[in-house]
């Protein structure tokens, strides 16, 4: 993977974990560092899921595969903002 890579799995895991973040009601205890690892798993996780699925490439925008994303990230946010909170 090149660099331009690594920064738009960045610049997109960001998105994805700010877009997941925001679908989690309350306030959150997790960092931006938090938010944007999140984002970029779920990013991974939800492409794969919707190559699985077979709604990955389309030929307008991939909203089945954003939404799948953005499910995962707020699943991710919430788990972690509770896995942090019973420390």
């Amino acid at each position: 993977m090149e660099i331009s890579g690594v920064v738009s799995a960045i610049v997109i895991g960001l998105v994805i974990g700010v877009l997941g973040r925001l679908v989690v009601p309350g306030r959150q205890r997790i960092g931006v560092l938090w938010t944007v690892v999140v984002g970029i798993v779920a990013a991974l996780l939800g492409s794969a899921i919707a190559a699985g699925f077979g709604v990955a490439d389309t030929d307008g925008p991939d909203w089945v595969e954003w939404f799948i994303q953005i499910a995962l990230a707020a699943v991710g946010v919430a788990a972690l903002d509770r896995g942090r909170a019973r420390r």
